[in-house]
């Protein structure tokens, strides 16, 4: 659940309409529900992505390039570029599904600092509600294939 401030007009003092509201020193606090958020779609690659970061968050505490490459190497059997791994990172991140922030500068690395991700809640309502929609559509289909 994400919460915003509405500060409100000087005069009459109403809450706004959104789903749930409530006086916070002089502003409103807004807790928007789920059905409010905007629809992210995923592609392929995207949900691939989402779910080795997540097993990665599961088994570490975060996730960077390299394990993420090797877990959708393993787990799907595919191998995908660096380079594209990077756009679908920094795609997801402006999607609102990732966070990432850089680690400490590491002397094997040249100084370079890692750069990790976590998955946000609004990435897992995306990957459920993806896979409902993919259920739906596979379904009666699976004498066909």
């Amino acid at each position: 659940m994400e919460v915003g401030i509405f500060q409100p007009p000087t005069s009459n003092l109403q809450p706004p309409t959104p789903s749930r509201a409530e006086p916070v020193s002089g502003a409103w606090r807004i807790c928007l529900q789920c059905s409010q958020m905007p629809d992210i779609y995923l592609g392929e690659l995207e949900q691939i992505v989402l779910l080795a970061v997540m097993r990665l968050g599961a088994i570490e505490k975060d996730a960077y390039a390299v394990p993420i490459l090797e877990q959708i190497e393993s787990q799907a059997g595919r191998k995908v570029a660096r380079g594209a791994l990077y756009t679908a990172l920094d795609r997801l991140e402006a999607k609102g599904c990732l966070r990432s922030r850089l680690g400490d500068p590491l002397p094997e690395r040249g100084g370079r600092a890692r750069r990790y991700f976590t998955i946000t809640p609004a990435a897992v309502r995306a990957l459920r509600e993806s896979r409902l929609a993919l259920m739906r559509l596979w379904n009666g289909l699976e004498t066909q294939l």
